[in-house]
């Protein structure tokens, strides 16, 4: 896998660049539909915000569902995982960011105004993600489902709104972006993978 000049010069200037047709239609239906059955199955649990002593459940912040992703859970949500392995790579190589180990996150919002706050994916201090990727799995999205993911470049302007469709990558710096999504309307599946630096 190889960064175009474009993403790699978009990811230096603004901090994040988009992709469409990550995997290709196929591949991400397939995983959809695995992570569709994980939300079926009952196995994701509410997301919660802060670390350690400070974690706590607050909706009003943040009012997703989350199972981490392993290697072997299941062979489509696996294609994925490697092709985020390749694209930390990819990133590394091209930015220079000197990335490491990498976690994957399954996330669902269920609807009714689920949202998630603004914030930024790096907790200062603390052993830091350097680079966020998320990919989406909602076939058939439209603007009345909701959940769009809300960029905030440090450049002046407006917001970024970034339509959650199937197949999308979304890549940005995770110290750098702060980012929200917005409340959702309809089932909304999304995979994040955070990557470390090296040593992290």
């Amino acid at each position: 896998m190889d960064l175009t000049d474009a993403e790699v010069e978009a990811l230096g200037s603004h901090g994040y660049f988009l992709r469409d047709a990550f995997l290709g239609e196929p591949q991400a239906l397939a995983v959809r539909d695995a992570a569709l059955a994980r939300v079926e199955a009952g196995v994701l649990r509410p997301a919660g915000i802060r670390r350690g002593a400070d974690h706590s459940l607050d909706t009003s912040v943040r009012g997703d569902h989350i199972e981490w992703v392993l290697p072997g859970a299941d062979p489509a949500l696996e294609t994925l995982w490697h092709h985020f392995r390749e694209l930390g790579d990819a990133v590394s190589s091209a930015a220079y960011l000197g990335l490491g180990r990498f976690d994957v996150q399954l996330a669902c919002y269920p609807g009714g105004g689920a949202h998630y706050a603004r914030h930024r994916d790096a907790f200062p201090g603390q052993s830091n993600r350097r680079l966020t990727a998320i990919w989406y799995a909602n076939a058939g999205w439209t603007p009345p489902d909701g959940g769009m993911l809300r960029l905030h470049p440090e450049d002046p302007g407006d917001p970024v709104d970034v339509a959650p469709v199937l197949d999308r990558l979304v890549v940005f710096l995770s110290e750098r972006l702060e980012h929200e999504v917005l409340p959702s309307h309809a089932t909304r599946l999304a995979l994040t993978a955070w990557f470390y630096g090296r040593g992290a």
